[in-house]
């Protein structure tokens, strides 16, 4: 998915800029990138961090950079951020999001004068650019903004960067979030509300859907003021967040542990332990095993020490070994034992299926699956949090395509595949089940779900369990 990290202060920013990027690395998994304006003008670096931590690759540059106002960025996919020379001035840009219509804006640009933009490997055209040359059709950057995002289907947030100070811009409908922190004679801008605390900043309130801010060291302005209808992605809370960050007043933890427990008060199993599959799994178990009475306990460990982060390659093989080689069997704690396992979400089925057999060869009785989210049974169109190419990739859509056969109207029926309460629904995860070979297989119903949040239904975006906007 990616995250960013901006800061305007009244002194050096760098040191704040570098540690503030680095607390969003567990959003990205490809490049990271950082830059500054001081005395010596603008100043950028972009490495790869495929195979090595963002501080590792960065200390250098932070020895080298200097300045008072910078941005810096974690992403899954394109370079960035990009040092942009326009009839606007020059500026910086980073950004967060996904756009689907690329190929329409792109065509539009070259008619209305843009000669070019540069591929990246493979082809693709970096997102971050187009934003920016959409940014570049109007007389001011914060019109420009307001244009970029009314013309992007799906979601981009941004921070840019320019001599004056910082300009920090939520998407339209508040899919991710941007907060603001301060300090004495600094303010900054974060995707991950607990990535300033420890740089000494203190809350100071998060943007609206659509809002735009203008930061510098004295204030954070607000240029253009946010809208009502709000569409925050609600797997913030179940997976990408870190566990000490709050969205709309709440907290990542506290949401996980409300999930547990409503999964266990709808279940019944006879288990000797409940354990959550690290990391995000596990607050979910807490919250389960608090509630249901069955001992908490950590039947396989995570190796940190070489996996400090959520490295993953992009080869899917070497993805599902390298998440297998991460955990570390507890013998002791597996052996004989009734196991009720909880995971985040199941996406394509791969890498749980190999833990449960896993567990199995390590000696395990029976394993109970529990996940802390619906079926997912639409690929998300605002975020990039899956590598998935087709929505085939879903366990769920390769069962229900089973199940259902040739079917001309498939799309009307994933309805029925998505009720709780239906024998479709019931149908589809004994599938699951069986395909997989867990013990027993219950999900978490969408309406408890929404309730963990304590976020009004009406301002979450669920699209991915239910296909509504």
């Amino acid at each position: 998915m990616g995250g960013f990290f901006g800061v305007a202060s009244k002194t050096d920013c760098v040191f704040d800029l570098f540690f503030g990027t680095d607390y969003h690395s567990h959003l990205g998994t490809k490049r990271g990138g950082m830059a500054v304006y001081g005395k010596n003008g603008f100043q950028r670096a972009i490495h790869n961090i495929e195979n090595s931590p963002f501080r590792t690759k960065f200390e250098r540059d932070v020895e080298e950079m200097n300045g008072n106002l910078g941005i810096g960025c974690i992403s899954d996919n394109e370079p960035q951020p990009l040092i942009v020379r326009s009839h606007l001035g020059n500026f910086v840009i980073t950004t967060v999001g996904r756009i689907n219509n690329i190929e329409e804006l792109v065509k539009r640009a070259f008619t209305e004068g843009t000669t070019h933009f540069l591929e990246m490997s493979g082809g693709d055209i970096n997102p971050t650019e187009l934003t920016a040359a959409l940014i570049n059709r109007r007389d001011s950057i914060a019109e420009g903004i307001q244009y970029a995002q009314s013309m992007i289907d799906g979601s981009m947030s941004m921070l840019i960067l320019t001599a004056d100070g910082i300009y920090a811009a939520r998407d339209r409908y508040g899919r991710t979030p941007i907060i603001i922190g301060k300090k004495d004679g600094a303010y900054c801008a974060s995707f991950e509300s607990f990535a300033y605390l420890n740089l000494g900043y203190q809350d100071c309130r998060e943007l609206g859907p659509g809002e735009v801010d203008f930061l510098t060291p004295e204030s954070a302005e607000v240029i253009v003021p946010p809208q009502e209808e709000m569409k925050i992605c609600t797997f913030l809370w179940v997976y990408y967040g870190y566990p000490s960050s709050s969205y709309e007043g709440m907290n990542v933890e506290k949401m996980r542990y409300q999930c547990g427990d409503m999964l266990a008060r709808r279940d019944s199993v006879e288990a000797d332990s409940v354990a959550g599959v690290p990391d995000s799994g596990t607050p979910h178990a807490i919250g389960y095993s608090n509630r249901s009475q069955i001992p908490f306990s950590r039947p396989f460990i995570k190796y940190t020490p070489t996996w400090p982060r959520s490295f993953m390659p992009q080869n899917q093989s070497q993805r599902n070994l390298i998440a297998r080689m991460k955990l570390i069997p507890v013998d002791a704690l597996i052996r004989g034992k009734r196991l009720v396992l909880i995971d985040d979400s199941l996406v394509r089925g791969t890498q749980l299926r190999e833990t449960t057999e896993f567990l199995y060869n390590s000696g395990a009785e029976e394993v109970h699956i529990r996940l802390a989210c619906p079926p997912l049974l639409y690929g998300c169109k605002y975020l990039n949090f899956s590598r998935s190419s087709s929505e085939l990739d879903l366990i769920t859509r390769r069962v229900i395509a089973k199940l259902e056969g040739k079917c001309k109207h498939l799309d009307e029926k994933l309805a029925a595949y998505a009720d709780p309460d239906s024998p479709e629904y019931a149908e589809m995860v004994e599938q699951i089940r069986r395909e997989l070979k867990f013990t027993t297989l219950k999900y978490h119903r969408l309406d408890d779900m929404i309730a963990s949040t304590n976020i009004s239904p009406c301002k979450l975006c669920t699209y991915c369990w239910n296909g509504k906007k």
